[in-house]
């Protein structure tokens, strides 16, 4: 274990918390010096000066393990849900010390639930701070998890090493940074794009820059208590809408898409086919749904309510266009279905990945075949891509311990007292960075009610579903291995 390297990178984590810390400290003293500026400015002290601190004493090294990446991925995060947490518990309100864990882990996962009841009773600066946890996470996941591009000639599928292991590859410095150039390309400029697009729907600039931030992280927070529902506008609500789409992509074919000016690259891609086929299945099993079953009378408010909905959940962005903690038990089942689902690899989505079940879909349809036909040779493709029996070995391992993980989590909310709907929805929800449930922790809801320890068991779903679960087996063995 590399001291030195670990500390170098976990530091930068936290410098760039505290730059939007400042940033944050300028929006309070644009209004004046609101009541949040001495905690943001507490808190930008303490983590500045624990960001700095390991450029100023410990040298710079390029030799990085796949070891020390784990460790540095971990505790990136870590302790940027702490740091992060000291301006609510500052701020005081509604953030006792477990709500403000609740509602940093939330933030910086891009889950987006809320355990505030009021978000309006925030000063505009720590609104903006916990938007911006939001786009500190979104960014942290495709840079830190999802290296990997597709190929730019036969745009291959490749799936997103979440292990790290091209941490300890020759050259990863250089190939990192080349990825890491263009992917913040395509962050910053959905993120503009997105802002702009709010304003032109009728969006003033602050509340379209926190929204902007919160979709293309597809995190959810929101500057107002009924979320989009608040504005009313079918415009914002397509806005919001395509760009959740958009940033539920893998980003390497969203740079591909505008690099060759064609969505070739999209259209032949069998996973992006799958997830939005998936997406409209859902939309439209939900929108009989609430016909037959939710006393909705007219076809055009069920359908627009169903692709609010599936797109909010699917995306796991979770936005609140609409209340549905009333709609039909079926319905709110199909809406769970697609935060499992989740986006597309390689983007800020949560979920099991759309890449992962098509393929484990795939290698289900092949082993049905082979036993039928046992001598039949037969080989999984995603596109012009062949997945190896290695490769679709770690899907299904991966989503096997995704389903165990899920039980196990539910199984201790529901001890905690919760309700087996609540407790059901709103661990899949938190695993599946989602953030809204069903019934009172629904697109609406909050999570204030929830006993405190089903909510730090909530956010322990959320960091396996933002790490892809894999980053917190391996650390916490070495911790073990290492005790032996």
């Amino acid at each position: 274990m590399n001291v030195k390297v670990i500390s170098r990178n976990v530091g930068l984590a936290l410098l760039v918390s505290a730059l939007f810390m400042f940033l944050s400290m300028l929006v309070s003293l644009a209004d004046g010096r609101d009541s949040a500026f001495g905690p943001l400015a507490i808190s930008f002290i303490i983590t500045f000066i624990f960001g700095a601190f390991p450029f100023i004493f410990v040298r710079q090294t390029s030799a990085i393990s796949q070891q020390d990446g784990f460790l540095i991925m971990v505790l990136s995060w870590l302790l940027s849900f702490i740091f992060g947490m000291l301006p609510y518990v500052l701020w005081g309100g509604e953030f006792s010390l477990v709500n403000a864990w609740f509602e940093s882990v939330s933030g910086y996962t891009t889950t987006g639930s809320t355990i505030l009841t009021d978000v309006e009773a925030l000063p505009r600066s720590l609104l903006f701070w916990r938007s911006s946890t939001h786009y500190i996470g979104g960014f942290g996941v495709v840079v830190f998890l999802l290296l990997v591009l597709p190929n730019a000639s036969p745009f291959r599928l490749r799936l997103a090493n979440i292990e790290l292991s091209s941490l300890s590859r020759v050259g990863y410095r250089y190939r990192s940074m080349r990825i890491v150039y263009i992917i913040t390309a395509v962050y910053v400029g959905i993120t503009l794009l997105t802002m702009v697009s709010l304003m032109i729907a009728g969006m003033n600039l602050f509340d379209a820059v926190n929204h902007a931030f919160s979709i293309v992280a597809t995190g959810g927070f929101s500057t107002k208590n009924l979320s989009l529902a608040e504005y009313g506008s079918t415009a914002i609500n397509i806005v919001a809408i395509v760009f959740m789409v958009i940033s539920s992509l893998h980003f390497g074919l969203v740079f591909t898409v505008v690099a060759t000016r064609s969505l070739q690259p999209l259209s032949s891609n069998p996973v992006v086919k799958f997830f939005l086929g998936s997406m409209l299945v859902l939309t439209l099993l939900i929108m009989f749904d609430l016909m037959l079953q939710g006393g909705y009378t007219d076809w055009g408010k069920a359908a627009g309510d169903a692709v609010y909905q599936v797109v909010c959940y699917m995306t796991t962005t979770g936005f609140g266009m609409g209340d549905n903690s009333q709609w039909p038990a079926l319905a709110g089942m199909l809406l769970m279905v697609a935060i499992l689902l989740g986006g597309c690899s390689g983007s800020t989505a949560g979920g099991i990945k759309a890449d992962r079940i098509y393929i484990a879909a795939k290698t289900l349809s092949r082993q049905i075949k082979y036993s039928l036909h046992p001598a039949a040779v037969s080989q999984i493709k995603v596109g012009k891509h062949s997945v190896s029996d290695a490769e679709a070995s770690s899907v299904m391992t991966y989503i096997v311990l995704y389903c165990a993980i899920l039980l196990v989590g539910i199984f201790l909310v529901m001890l905690c007292g919760v309700k087996p709907a609540e407790a059901v929805s709103g661990f899949i929800a938190s695993m599946g960075n989602a953030g809204p449930g069903l019934e009172s922790i629904s697109a609406l809801g909050s999570y204030a009610a929830q006993p405190a320890a089903a909510k730090f068991i909530y956010t322990l779903g959320m960091f396996f579903g933002r790490v892809e679960i894999y980053p917190l087996i391996a650390v916490t063995y070495m911790m073990f291995r290492r005790n032996v």
